[in-house]
């Protein structure tokens, strides 16, 4: 098995602080830190590398539902191993050409590889981070983290479904069984609320 730190589990935990250079709509902010946005839901997702296949797809992604993340108070961060300024070159680069030209939220430059390794999705034998994923609440507390193998991209309706997810059960106290979605109901987490969830179906 391969030694790293990919199996660690931070749910219910601190999200790891930082403050690293990052890219804002092709302009290098040197301190970014996810306490800039404590009081929101953040979406914070690593990727491998720039410059590569799935990942423009998959920051792409991110951008045309970003609208939907606002909706929800919720704030998307992508980070990888690259340097601001490689960062800074891909975002030069339009879409057609396999660029991320229109992007506008942070991506952070973790050329050291900490925020990785703090996050447990470092791939210590290539030197790039896993698909990882993280739901931080507003009080900077992880509530959900998925990680891919790098050949496999990620579903951002799946990140928006969690964000609602968490918000719901903020609100109303209750649970969200299997496949809830926004819009469905909850279950009060008792014997009576699963029978009572069971009887809807």
């Amino acid at each position: 098995m391969e030694a790293n730190a990919h199996n660690v589990l931070i749910i219910g935990k601190k999200a790891p602080y930082f403050k690293e250079k990052a890219v804002i709509e092709r302009t290098i902010v040197p301190k970014f830190s996810l306490a800039d946005y404590l009081g929101k839901y953040i979406v914070f997702f690593f990727y491998p590398l720039d410059f590569t296949f799935v990942c423009p797809t998959e920051l792409h992604a991110f951008q045309e539902k970003l609208p939907e993340f606002e909706k929800r108070g919720a704030q998307v961060v992508a980070c990888s191993v690259d340097s601001c300024f490689s960062h800074l070159a891909w975002a030069n680069i339009p879409k057609e050409k396999g660029g991320i030209s229109g992007i506008t939220y942070p991506i952070v430059a973790d050329i050291n590889k900490t925020i990785a390794r703090s996050y447990g999705v470092l791939k210590e034998d290539e030197g790039v981070a896993y698909r990882g994923l993280f739901l931080i609440d507003k009080a900077g507390i992880v509530q959900h983290q998925v990680v891919n193998e790098l050949s496999l991209g990620r579903s951002v309706d799946e990140a928006l479904r969690m964000v609602d997810a968490l918000a719901f059960h903020e609100q109303h106290g209750e649970v969200c069984p299997a496949n809830w979605k926004s819009g469905s109901k909850g279950m009060v987490p008792t014997a009576k609320g699963l029978a009572d969830y069971f009887a809807r179906r």
